[in-house]
């Protein structure tokens, strides 16, 4: 494809990209608005975000192998109708239970997009030439993130929380149309065996995984029979989907021989450990700034801008210069090392640091992610065979994203767990020395307050209490970053390849078969 043909088709993708990005950044700062309309809880919250990774991680590996088999451009499309569908639902959801299903519908989609888009940029652009587009990429990423959480606060503070989810459908409908109108790609005729036995027990040893860690501590103790169960059915659903892959599927979701390949054995422990510190950690600042700081929905969407103008600026930056050079893996080492000293500074963090430290701390961590994220999945891409593309990329971003849910949910129960034990120790400090507020006390606990309406004294102590639980959770998730960079230092730096084939794959075309 020429440079014109690969722009034009890009365009509809990064349509589509946009949309994935906006779903969830664009709620973020309406969630404890949200919260608060429709009554729910910390685990709600919690919930809410979950119930996106879950769905969008358990099925991102299915879309994958399906962009091996089926038209890509139709399954972009199917994911985008399917994000349309959910998105409809939350913004008419009448309650918690509905809004959470919702995000559900709305993670299905998700996990198309994630996966398809990068799998159809990687059939067009050769390795060595992914560099120049990844600016785009990387500004699309960019727009998204900034802009999320800035109309989701103005559509909150204006017209109201639902609108945040019917922002985003206009925007995939001009996705669709455009992607109709641009992309060409050549559909191979081979035969289709769908693994439906695979994907069925994938899908359910990772949610009852999932389950586990988000409710385990809150809703049951970690250690009891329910936990035990929902362990044990975990670890026997997945290694009975291991036994389908390997011996029993004929073309299996996640095609085991691909972990021969170093690169991608490694990318795939660092995408987890990277998923778990970023997506872990990162998800909360939105919470720190609007119960700590007590910012408008708005203003929090304005901090982003910190962690996102470091991102944009690494990843067109190291794109550029890997194109030119064809030398990646110093950019992911040197990605993970600002990560590491991103997530460190943010963990000192409290409800008295100032703000312009808290933005220049997620600066560093934009910068690092910036480095990382684009190039793990480009390393792994630069060795797998055409052919195994979908299903290979959408590995890489499986496990980010099942570390990203992990992560959400286990920090999630770090942070409401804190937070609870700091709210009782301080109300109850403060009834005792001043048993004026006993009444005011009463009707602050349970579920997550407006802090507007409290006195100034109880509101201090919720501002303390997310203050310091969000240092904490940057805290817990800095060994899972560390570890992130010994897997990078071990991945073997591959020259990039300048066909969207591997040699192997264009000797085996011009040799005539024996």
């Amino acid at each position: 494809m020429t440079h014109r043909q690969v722009l034009e088709a890009l365009s509809g993708l990064l349509l589509a990209m946009f949309v994935a990005m906006l779903s969830s950044t664009i709620v973020s700062n309406a969630l404890p608005t949200i919260v608060d309309d429709l009554q729910g809880s910390q685990t709600g919250y919690t919930w809410v975000v979950v119930a996106t990774m879950l769905a969008m991680t358990a099925t991102t590996p299915i879309w994958g192998k399906f962009a091996d088999l089926f038209d890509k451009k139709l399954l972009v499309q199917t994911a985008l109708v399917i994000f349309s569908i959910g998105s409809l639902i939350a913004g008419f959801a009448p309650s918690m239970e509905v809004l959470i299903g919702a995000r559900v519908v709305q993670g299905l989609g998700v996990g198309g997009l994630t996966a398809l888009v990068q799998v159809v940029i990687a059939t067009m652009v050769s390795p060595r030439e992914r560099g120049r587009y990844s600016g785009y990429i990387g500004a699309v990423f960019a727009l998204a993130t900034v802009s999320g959480p800035l109309v989701g606060g103005v559509l909150v503070d204006t017209v109201g929380w639902r609108w945040c989810f019917f922002a985003g459908l206009p925007v995939a409908a001009l996705a669709f149309v455009v992607l109709q109108k641009t992309l060409r790609l050549p559909v191979v005729k081979r035969e289709v065996s769908i693994d439906y036995l695979g994907a069925f027990l994938l899908v359910g040893g990772v949610s009852i995984l999932l389950v586990w860690v988000s409710l385990g501590g809150q809703n049951f103790d970690w250690i009891s029979w329910t936990s035990g169960l929902l362990v044990a059915g975990s670890i026997a659903i997945i290694a009975a989907a291991i036994h389908v892959e390997a011996n029993v599927a004929k073309d299996p979701v996640i095609p085991l021989h691909l972990f021969k390949d170093r690169t991608l054995t490694l990318a795939t422990v660092a995408s987890v450990l990277i998923g778990v510190a970023m997506f872990g950690s990162t998800v909360y600042l939105s919470l720190y700034f609007q119960r700590a700081k007590d910012m408008s929905p708005t203003e929090a969407g304005l901090m982003s801008i910190c962690m996102v103008g470091g991102l944009l600026v690494s990843s067109i930056v190291s794109g550029r210069i890997i194109t030119a050079t064809g030398l990646w893996k110093r950019w992911l080492v040197g990605g993970m090392v600002a990560v590491i000293v991103g997530i460190a500074l943010l963990a000192t963090i409290d409800a008295s640091t100032p703000l312009w430290h808290t933005g220049i701390f997620m600066a560093v961590l934009g910068l690092g992610l910036g480095a990382t994220m684009q190039n793990l999945v480009l390393a792994v891409q630069n060795t797998i065979a055409l052919s195994d593309m979908g299903a290979g990329s959408s590995v890489v971003a499986f496990f980010r994203s099942l570390g990203g849910s992990v992560g959400i949910a286990a920090l999630g129960a770090v942070l409401a767990h804190q937070v609870a034990d700091a709210v009782k120790v301080g109300l109850g400090k403060l009834v005792a020395e001043q048993p004026a507020y006993a009444d005011a006390v009463s009707h602050s606990t349970g579920g997550i307050p407006d802090l507007s309406t409290l006195p100034e004294p109880i509101r201090a102590i919720f501002e303390s209490a997310y203050g310091d639980a969000t240092g904490h959770i940057f805290l817990a998730a800095l060994p899972f970053a560390v570890a992130a960079l010994i897997a990078v230092l071990f991945i073997k730096e591959v020259p990039l390849r300048t066909s969207v084939k591997r040699d192997d794959e264009l000797m085996a075309e011009v040799t005539p078969q024996a």
